[in-house]
């Protein structure tokens, strides 16, 4: 699909329109939003001033739900504050580093709101890593106290030796249903903290919003994970942002978080935009589709976070009655699929979906403030689109060696200007840091930072999200966007969740598209004819994949994002492969199985696309 697409200009913002919706956004948040722009520049305070404050202000009211546990914010602080004195006792001091491996649960956010009083950092590892990535992940960020939740002790353990750990790197063990003692060598955390003091720490308003708070880490979807800083900033004035202004909460609502507090959305919108307004976390462990909306309304949910494909696995359940029985207003995230966007509002009676984009390692971030549909939102920072060669992956640059914008409507690669209030933070690694940012990109001496994606310009600030760079492939000529093409398989009713990319083929030039599937029937009833027909009637003939895989699951990472590294490297590889396979063929509109023979012909170039 052509990142210059004749449909582009159908989603662009209406400019008369944008006008109007700003000028009232101006006047219902002016308040608020000065608050966070003063936060920006004052430099304070920190969100372990935040926790301290909303121990006194907001004192009564529920902080935290979980399962059948209930904080207030008083209590809240106290746990927290039994936290900082105990690590103080051990030593630790502004600048360190603890290492937590924790699923959702309150003791994650004591440790953070204790290390955030005492200037420290928690590094937030992933509990569903393993071996190579979980090793490389705690050896990035090597912390002074390593805590390990009872249910990720196994995959601690079993790489314990390999982190050649020092004497002084003390080991916690933090128990939860209490199925297996603390073990040998493991200092028990809840006996440990149970009886220091509940005042605050000394120290807290020393620490400022330019101090780190944790370490998280991307995904590792291509490559090793990578530690980013997250300071305080992104989490007090995000969260301001986020909380008040974004998701419009107050201190009478409540926001049930279902994705991990150890990456940038959960914490950001959970931990950060909850308590910098003074609403009620509704935290779940994990999450769960068949619990859903049942948790919802057991805690009197009036909004929910989301990320990746959790909104498409709430979607593709089979319709109830009482959908729309629920008491969510407003839903916020990033990556709803614009196929599913109105009628996932309907169908659950969502009034305002308060989409964001944005990385971990930026700090700069596009928010659907003004409630447009099927949009990113705006930012107000600097930022450029940019022409992109999707085939050799590279920026098209002028005759004078500098970058060009695309036209308006135009789609290419995002980057945002260096000099940001928000800026870009980076990785601990210095060298992956510098593969991000570009200089003299439009004049010399400028620098910009490479967000990675590709994106639409909608106008006024607007964008939507294309494509991550890599996943959009060339064919015949043409560029094919994987989300797009992922839009028209996941319409098929039959179809559960797509995932599209491309593949060489012995004597062709870029590389033909391959879909992966999950399906709602026994593959017996699958409909191949049905499908093809949506795919002709939907998508041009370069952008139908030729090669078709059902699998019973798609790999998706802790944030539910799909991972396709492993599907390109195996490809349609028939000799590898077990699922059930399928070709269309040559100037055929519909799939066959692909037998051992037609994949000896394509690989010998016999048959030829």
């Amino acid at each position: 699909m052509s990142t210059t697409s004749e449909n582009e200009n159908l989603d662009m913002i209406d400019r008369k329109e944008f006008r109007r919706r700003q000028k009232e956004f101006r006047a219902k948040h002016e308040e608020h939003y000065a608050q966070s722009m003063n936060i920006v520049r004052e430099r304070n305070p920190s969100f372990g001033e935040i926790i301290e404050r909303n121990a006194l202000k907001y004192a009564d009211n529920i902080a935290v739900k979980f399962e059948d546990i209930q904080l207030t914010y008083k209590e809240f602080n106290e746990c927290a504050n039994r936290y900082a004195h105990y690590f103080i006792s051990l030593g630790l001091k502004r600048g360190d580093v603890i290492e937590v491996i924790m699923r959702n649960r309150p003791e994650m956010m004591f440790i953070i709101a204790a290390v955030a009083k005492l200037g420290a950092a928690a590094s937030l590892i992933n509990p569903d890593l393993r071996r190579k990535s979980l090793i490389h992940s705690l050896k990035t960020t090597p912390g002074k106290i390593i805590i390990v939740d009872e249910e990720c002790f196994k995959m601690f353990d079993d790489v314990k030796y390999d982190l050649e750990l020092s004497a002084d790197q003390e080991l916690h063990f933090s128990p939860d249903r209490r199925e297996i003692p603390c073990p040998e060598g493991y200092i028990n955390l809840a006996e440990a903290v149970k009886d220091f003091p509940i005042d605050n720490p000394p120290g807290t308003a020393d620490i400022t919003v330019d101090d780190n708070l944790v370490f998280i880490f991307t995904s590792g979807t291509t490559g090793l994970p990578k530690a980013s800083y997250y300071p305080h900033l992104r989490l007090v004035a995000g969260g301001m942002m986020i909380g008040a202004i974004h998701a419009e909460m107050t201190p009478d609502d409540t926001l049930y978080v279902t994705t991990p507090l150890y990456h940038s959305n959960g914490i950001t919108i959970g931990f950060g935009g909850v308590f910098g307004v003074g609403a009620t976390m509704a935290l779940a462990r994990k999450f769960s589709v068949s619990r859903f909306w049942d948790d919802v309304r057991k805690y009197n949910a009036t909004i929910f976070n989301y990320i990746g494909e959790l909104c498409r696995y709430l979607y593709n359940q089979p319709p109830k009655p009482n959908d729309s029985d629920n008491p969510v207003k407003t839903i916020i995230g990033n990556g709803l699929r614009p196929e599913i966007w109105m009628e996932f509002k309907k169908r659950f009676g969502i009034e305002r979906v308060a989409e964001m984009y944005g990385t971990t390692e930026h700090g700069v971030g596009w928010l659907n403030l003004l409630n447009f549909d099927k949009t990113c939102g705006f930012t107000t920072s600097q930022f450029a689109i940019v022409k992109y060669d999707v085939e050799n992956e590279e920026i098209v640059r002028d005759e004078n060696g500098f970058m060009q914008r695309v036209d308006k409507g135009g789609t290419g690669l995002l980057i945002i200007k260096r000099e940001t209030d928000f800026s870009f933070t980076g990785y601990t690694d210095k060298k992956e840091t510098e593969k991000k940012i570009f200089r003299n990109v439009f004049k010399k001496g400028d620098i910009w930072v490479d967000m990675g994606d590709l994106v639409r310009d909608q106008g006024c600030n607007h964008i939507v999200f294309v494509d991550r760079l890599g996943d959009t492939f060339r064919w015949k000529g043409q560029n094919v966007s994987t989300t797009e093409v992922e839009k028209i398989f996941n319409s098929f009713e039959q179809v559960e969740i797509t995932s599209v990319y491309g593949v060489k083929i012995p004597g062709t030039d870029g590389r033909g598209g391959m879909a992966s599937i999950t399906i709602k029937t026994d593959i017996k009833e699958f409909d191949l004819d049905g499908l093809s027909k949506v795919l002709e009637e939907n998508l041009p003939p370069y952008a139908i994949p030729i090669f078709l895989r059902i699998k019973s699951a798609l790999s998706v990472t802790s944030t539910f994002k799909l991972v396709k590294s492993t599907l390109k490297k195996e490809e349609y590889n028939i000799d590898i492969i077990d699922d059930a396979m399928y070709v269309m063929m040559p100037h055929e509109s519909t799939y066959t199985p692909l037998t051992k023979e037609i994949y000896e012909n394509i690989q010998n170039k016999k048959i030829k696309f």
